[in-house]
């Protein structure tokens, strides 16, 4: 099963406070065990939302709102894609990750589970999956 681990923004994240050396050595020490055992597939950091936008879509219009965004605990900060058993598999290993060692900033990270092709059923026809497949080799070719 796939999972996104997704890193909620903090008041320090959205002021763009970075990360000290220590803790960069600490999440690349935490990475690198993640990618031993076959877990990690991918991870970034993201900028605040002062340097995001976002397009809301109603009907045919379309509107483009600038960052930053109200609600620091309602946006992404950062995010993994993990390739697990479980989604008990993936709280141990997040239960590990160096978030907050000293206590000051209280970090929230959720683990969502991505769609696997037989989650949509018979509304995922064959034509469908080939063409999804045909797009994950494109996808695969381009890296």
């Amino acid at each position: 099963m796939k999972v996104m681990v997704i890193v909620k923004a903090s008041a320090g994240s959205e002021a763009g406070v970075m990360p000290t050396q220590e803790e960069l050595a600490a999440m690349g020490a935490y990475n690198e065990r993640l990618v031993e055992a076959g877990i990690m597939l991918a991870g970034e950091g993201l900028h605040p939302s002062r340097r995001g936008v976002r397009v809301r879509f109603d009907g045919a219009r379309r509107s483009v709102i600038d960052g930053p965004f109200a609600e620091t605990k309602e946006l992404i900060a950062g995010f993994w894609l993990w390739q697990v058993r479980s989604i008990d598999e993936a709280v141990e290993w997040l239960q590990r990750a160096p978030f907050n060692p000293d206590g000051t900033e209280a970090v929230e990270v959720e683990i969502r589970p991505i769609f696997e092709d037989d989650d949509f059923g018979e509304a995922f026809t064959p034509e469908l999956r080939a063409q999804e497949q045909r797009l994950r080799e494109r996808i695969e070719r381009n890296d």
